[in-house]
């Protein structure tokens, strides 16, 4: 029958497979005693680097050097990710000051201030059949600003405590092992194996969602067990919420309105609004450190993040696979 076939369509497994991880993130959390048997945080480095080596077996040189003259996508995405997100919640800066909720908002403030994701802002790319060698260029590129963006944006509006400048280079050490080596790698290795990775390709993209999959539940269970969620009042946390939904539909559509009005390409647009409205949980755990945040608010910060991370992965996975299909 049609309907069941559309249940159970790789589109809503991949969907029902996010939830589950999210419930297996709760009764069954993932904890750092069973580190001893298998290290999931390491497996899930290890898978992103994979990910990007074999995005970079399948790029071609030319298409690389060509892609960097695409200068208004480019400036498009980061305008969206560190400008238009903080302009966006600066708004309410006047509503919030001097009110019990100005700490609230400043931590909404720090998520519109991150970089954004690399890891599943090219995968999701990669899913709705965009332009993948412009998405690795500005997922790249956005954590690099991000290290100098960040802290800036955030230094008009909280005091500075001693920035931990071991934390600094530990984001250019990720950055650099997780994303610009493979990449580096896979090109130099392309003329060898480009024709078995595309031969392979299907197989690639299964191992794409893998990886996805574990950092939903990777990053639920630690949410969980440190009880992120419960520290939190319920007024606040629909406050944060609500927030972070609305971001996220306000800067997609009006980075989709400016792809319009620039005459994009299908496959640029769908790079420009991914790419252009995500949130780097990774580099929102690591600022969190690098800020001087008080112990005590390190969960307000931490949630809008969190949240916001949550939400991009449900809502762009289901809408790269949406994309995906009318393509096809």
């Amino acid at each position: 029958m049609k309907w069941i076939e559309k249940i159970f369509d790789k589109q809503n497994i991949f969907l029902f497979l996010l939830i589950v991880m999210v419930i297996f993130g709760k009764i069954i959390p993932y904890r750092e005693a069973y580190n001893s048997y298998f290290n999931l945080e390491s497996f899930i480095d290890w898978g992103i680097a994979g990910i990007f080596l074999l995005y970079g077996l399948k790029l071609n040189i030319r298409e690389v050097v060509r892609d960097i003259s695409n200068w208004k996508l480019h400036l498009l995405v980061q305008l969206g990710t560190f400008v238009l997100f903080p302009l966006l919640v600066f708004l309410f800066y006047g509503v919030a000051k001097g009110t019990p909720y100005f700490i609230t908002w400043l931590s909404i403030f720090f998520l519109a201030s991150l970089p954004s994701t690399v890891s599943s802002s090219v995968v999701m790319v990669s899913i709705a059949r965009g332009n993948i060698t412009s998405a690795i260029f500005n997922a790249s590129i956005s954590g690099l600003i991000g290290i100098v963006m960040t802290p800036l944006l955030m230094s008009f509006f909280m005091k500075q405590g001693s920035a931990d400048a071991a934390s600094h280079a530990e984001v250019v050490r990720q950055l650099l092992l997780k994303v610009l080596l493979p990449i580096v790698l896979g090109l130099l290795l392309n003329p060898v194996f480009k024709n078995l990775v595309n031969r392979y390709s299907r197989w690639i993209g299964e191992f794409d969602r893998i990886i996805i999959l574990l950092i939903v539940y990777e990053s639920f269970s630690k949410a969980f067990t440190e009880n992120v969620f419960s520290s939190v009042s319920p007024f606040v946390f629909i406050i944060i919420a609500v927030s972070c939904v609305a971001l996220f539909f306000i800067v997609y559509h009006i980075l989709k309105w400016v792809c319009g009005r620039l005459h994009f390409n299908r496959e640029d647009t769908i790079t420009t609004t991914f790419c252009g409205s995500k949130k780097s949980l990774v580099h929102g755990s690591l600022f969190i450190m690098v800020l001087g945040i008080p112990e005590e608010q390190k969960v307000l910060y931490l949630l809008p993040v969190m949240i916001y991370h949550s939400f991009q992965l449900f809502y762009v996975s289901w809408l790269a696979n949406r994309i995906a299909r009318e393509a096809a």
